[in-house]
């Protein structure tokens, strides 16, 4: 897979486009752990990369997003881009195309927003994210109480992500964390909380995981009928 999506990033270059790994591919990279997918961003817009690349799905075209099949492999390829406002607490209203380093501030953590390019074999960090790396801290990018509002579900996926890499919580996350634990079953699908709470169930420090939904408030708003279990 990841000789494929070095011929995609290489084929963006060669017309001219920045391209680079992006996303959770960079964090697993610099953690030594192997990627599951290389996701790719990159300055061409999805009408330039449906010319440049041969075998295309346009699975999210009007939020920038294209998938490419390169040599049997799914790739998901996503224009640099800044969001507008998210009324619905989930997507934004609308995109505006722009560059790397105003895509990585719309990211959700810092850990989840650099960009590596595998040719040049260079990180392309503008959150901090490898300090925050090397640290083993879970934050926010920019205002936590604004990326929660943006994007409910991040509650759970900041819990999640901090206990499967066994990570620890910056004090302004873990606030903010606390603090919108309620808007998990506002305008969040039960489909993307079951996907969380199963991907946290599978982990190795399910139990601590468990423990900080019930800390932050989050286990007796998504299960209660877990937290009225608590010493029975």
């Amino acid at each position: 897979m990841q000789p494929a999506s070095i011929k995609i990033i290489k084929e963006l270059k060669k017309a001219g486009f920045e391209a680079y790994w992006a996303g959770g591919c960079v964090r697993d990279i610099l953690l030594g752990v192997r990627p599951k997918d290389f996701d790719i961003a990159t300055s061409a817009n999805p009408d330039k990369i449906e010319q440049i690349l041969k075998h295309t799905i346009p699975i999210g075209k009007k939020f920038g997003v294209i998938a490419a099949i390169q040599d049997g492999h799914h790739f998901e390829i996503a224009t640099f881009r800044s969001d507008s406002s998210y009324s619905d607490g989930r997507r934004p209203d609308a995109i505006l195309f722009t560059n790397a380093e105003e895509d990585a501030k719309r990211r959700d953590f810092t850990i989840n927003g650099m960009f590596y390019d595998p040719l040049k074999d260079k990180i392309i960090d503008y959150v901090g994210g490898q300090k925050d790396l090397e640290a083993r801290l879970i934050r926010f990018i920019g205002d936590p109480h604004k990326r929660i509002l943006e994007d409910h579900l991040r509650v759970l996926r900041a819990i999640r992500f901090k206990n499967i890499l066994n990570f620890q919580y910056e004090p302004k996350t873990y606030q903010a964390i606390s603090k919108h634990a309620s808007l998990l079953i506002d305008r969040v699908s039960f489909e993307r909380i079951r996907d969380e709470l199963n991907k946290i169930i599978v982990s190795k420090y399910a139990v601590n995981a468990f423990q900080d939904l019930e800390d932050t408030g989050v286990l007796n708003v998504i299960l209660p009928e877990i937290q009225k279990m608590k010493a029975v």
